[in-house]
């Protein structure tokens, strides 16, 4: 069973919650929160309180059997699991791993449905444990075969934020930075500031400046002007959802930096696990795309509005990047060019 007090997702040593830093304090306070009840969790994940793809399948299963310890012995236990897996489920609808580990942790149960209640409950809490463990294996794995494209010295591009705190230990997008940083590499990060909710400004930085590594924050809008003078090697993003053909959905802004980069002749790289990969998802075309409030737009991080009254806002979460404007593909398996 994993236990590190540093980690950004865990469960507590008594099994009553799960554990996460709080990434909207960030990077101006690093707090631990304790969740148990259904309402907080689902909140935490649609409030963006835990987020990245690998981070949010740590979390939901472990909350899973948080939740399914607390199912009354008068409920039909399996009944009522199944309404809070498709509760927690609904919080976030792109995030494939959201509904991955929901069903390793469910099926987990299920397959133990003949048992008594407390065999049922071990067999959850050990197969979240179990997806927590292979988090923190396949982050390594994505990490080292990540630093094998890119040379001592490289400018990178990151957008939004795929390190240790949307993932485990190392993240995946970050992954080559941060292991590299530890054999003794040394990269300049251009850091997308990432729209509108800031994740490259608050988290990537926070991440990178902690490790020691060299990084420049830029609007958003700037990375054109970089990739033309020449000051950027490689673009890194992590991925949300991946569909069949090789499309990957990721935080708003991933398929402009990839046009740009397409444009302008530079390797643009997605990392994720292999379990972020849709199996049932042919196309980007399938990918449902949240929508989020207008007041991450208009309000959110500035200390008054900055928009009129009533302005008309679109702001969805994600973007889908075409195949054709993906160098490759890192997973745990290996590299997997397009």
């Amino acid at each position: 069973m994993i236990y590190n007090e540093n980690d950004s997702v865990r469960l507590s040593q008594d099994g009553s919650s799960v554990v996460i830093i709080d990434q909207t304090l960030l990077p101006a306070e690093k707090r631990f929160i304790s969740l148990s009840a259904a309402e907080e969790i689902y909140d935490a994940i649609y409030h963006l309180k835990v987020r990245g793809a690998p981070a949010i399948g740590i979390f939901a299963g472990y909350a899973l059997y948080v939740l399914a310890r607390q199912i009354s012995e008068t409920e039909d236990f399996f009944v009522r699991l199944e309404e809070l897996s498709n509760y927690l489920n609904s919080s976030r609808p792109t995030a494939v791993n959201l509904s991955w580990a929901l069903n390793r942790v469910k099926k987990a149960a299920l397959n133990c449905r003949n048992l008594k209640r407390s065999e049922i409950l071990n067999a959850m809490r050990t197969e979240a444990a179990v997806i927590h463990e292979e988090d923190t294996a396949v982050c390594r794995k994505i990490a080292e075969y990540g630093l094998s494209l890119i040379n001592d010295g490289d400018g990178i591009l990151t957008h939004c934020n795929a390190g240790a705190l949307a993932t485990s230990r190392y993240g995946t997008g970050l992954g080559p930075l941060l292991y590299g940083a530890e054999q003794g590499y040394r990269f300049h990060a251009f850091i997308d500031e990432t729209r509108p909710l800031m994740q490259g400004a608050r988290l990537t930085a926070f991440e990178l400046m902690n490790a020691g590594i060299d990084c420049t924050l830029i609007c958003d809008n700037a990375a054109g002007l970089l990739m033309s003078q020449g000051k950027i090697q490689a673009c890194f993003a992590g991925c949300d959802r991946a569909a069949m053909n090789g499309d990957c959905a990721n935080k708003i802004g991933t398929a402009s930096a990839a046009v740009l980069a397409n444009y302008y002749k530079i390797p643009f790289y997605i990392f994720c696990p292999s379990s972020t990969i849709d199996k049932n998802c042919r196309t980007g075309k399938d990918i449902v795309i949240e929508e989020r409030p207008a007041e991450e737009i208009t309000k959110l991080y500035f200390s008054r509005q900055i928009a009129p009254d009533g302005i008309k806002c679109f702001n969805p979460a994600f973007d889908v990047t075409d195949h054709s404007l993906i160098t490759a593909i890192i997973t745990e398996n290996g590299i997997f060019r397009l």
